[in-house]
């Protein structure tokens, strides 16, 4: 036997055994990443810097359980990982996906470890983002999922979060990324290093980004009931025949402002990262401009002296870049606000006009108008008693629940 053919005979026998042998779960994650996979994000958020560094939290030997509530379903999964207001590089030691349980518990047999270019740990830089492998495991369509990551002893000056995320997560000592319940977990409700996970889906599909303030970040709704509007939206395609394949994300912020910088950036300097940057966008629904209008009445505000026009070109300039990426874009009139802390006459009129601009200007590819169908018909510049929070300001759980449903689904196949 020649020499060349014996050493093929040796190769081919080797396959053979290889064949054999159990592929680790990091490389069947990494053979699943292929240029053809069409992501779209299921959940996300949209990250912050904490304004008062006074009450910073340590982030050193703990695991962090973090819960989200996906929108659309899929098989395969990656998860984004933010250091994007760091200062210093953030280390991931260890990092696990699996369907939440409940109370800080994970289904134990859906566990999966996450893996970046098949390591179990990461250093992401000052500034950056991460996205892992891609992780087979089945996640349903609006259920909740439990990300555990492990942060070794380091040393962090500041970090990058979501405050009010309206869910109960977890924090607890040591590297406990694969226990099925964390024991002296404490609790709190913020997103902390964790902004999006997306799904492996068709071509057809795609995601929504609601983009906003705190009303589409649905502030005073009930802890872990999932009601901000953008959750009931997202049950309505769900439930909706023939709707589509849509991911819901919502990208709301307490106090977001069009034109200047609140509790974070403005709207105009966040849009990039928090619209265009996701994975797989197709439709955008714009409400933002409440803060901008209630700020005209605050005494050491004057620099929001802003007019209809200021809003209504910053908002045009929200459009404008949504459609150098395709995507279309939904305007959403502001709701009632009369009684709210920051109400004034003039805020009221310029509410009005800029509504009225939303609702005729043909700007939008679309519109959604959740101030005709939370406002008080015989008070019209308040909200329907039942669909009011008690701040005049913020809707309640019912009245997310009507702002979810008024989407006519016939914009998103335009």
């Amino acid at each position: 036997m020649n020499r060349s053919k014996k050493r093929w005979i040796q190769k081919a026998a080797w396959c053979g055994v290889l064949s054999l042998v159990a592929v680790p779960s990091w490389a069947q994650a990494i053979s699943q990443n292929s240029p053809n996979v069409h992501w779209v994000g299921t959940w996300a958020t949209a990250p912050m810097i904490p304004m008062n560094d006074s009450g910073l939290l340590l982030f050193s030997n703990v695991t962090l359980r973090e819960i989200v509530h996906i929108s659309l379903g899929g098989s395969r999964a990656r998860v984004r990982f933010t250091n994007r207001y760091g200062i210093v590089p953030l280390q991931i030691g260890s990092a696990h996906i699996a369907l939440s349980a409940g109370n800080g518990q994970t289904q134990l047999a859906t566990d999966r470890p996450i893996t970046f270019n098949g390591q179990t740990t990461i250093k992401i830089p000052a500034g950056a983002e991460m996205y892992s492998d891609p992780v087979v495991i089945e996640l349903p369509a609006l259920s909740d999922v439990a990300v555990s990551f492990y942060l070794p002893v380091q040393d962090l000056p500041n970090y990058t979060y979501h405050s009010d995320a309206r869910q109960t997560n977890y924090m607890a000592e040591g590297n406990e990324t694969s226990a099925a319940a964390l024991d002296n977990a404490s609790k709190q409700t913020s997103w902390y290093f964790l902004d999006g996970i997306d799904v492996a889906a068709g071509d057809e599909a795609g995601s929504i980004v609601a983009f906003g303030d705190s009303i589409t970040d649905g502030a005073y709704s009930t802890v872990d009931g999932n009601h901000r509007w953008p959750d009931y939206l997202a049950r309505k395609l769900h439930d909706t025949k023939g709707s589509g394949e849509l991911g819901v994300l919502d990208e709301g912020i307490d106090g977001n402002r069009v034109l200047n910088d609140g509790w974070a950036q403005n709207a105009l300097a966040r849009f990039d990262h928090d619209v265009t940057a996701q994975s797989g966008v197709r439709y955008l629904i714009v409400l933002e401009g409440i803060n901008d209008i209630g700020r005209l009445s605050h005494p050491r505000a004057a620099a929001d002296d802003i007019s209809v026009l200021d809003l209504e070109t910053g908002l045009k300039q929200l459009v404008d870049r949504s459609h150098t990426y395709h995507i279309k874009v939904i305007g959403a009139t502001l709701t009632p606000y009369k009684g709210a802390g920051y109400y004034s006459e003039k805020g009221e009129a310029v509410r009005a006009a800029l509504n009225q601009w939303i609702r005729s200007s043909e700007i939008f590819d679309g519109v959604v108008d959740f101030d005709q169908v939370t406002r008080d018909p015989n008070n019209p510049q308040q909200f329907l008693p039942k669909y009011d929070h008690g701040d005049h300001l913020h809707p309640s759980d019912a009245g997310y629940e009507v702002m979810g449903n008024a989407l006519g689904l016939e914009l998103l196949k335009k």
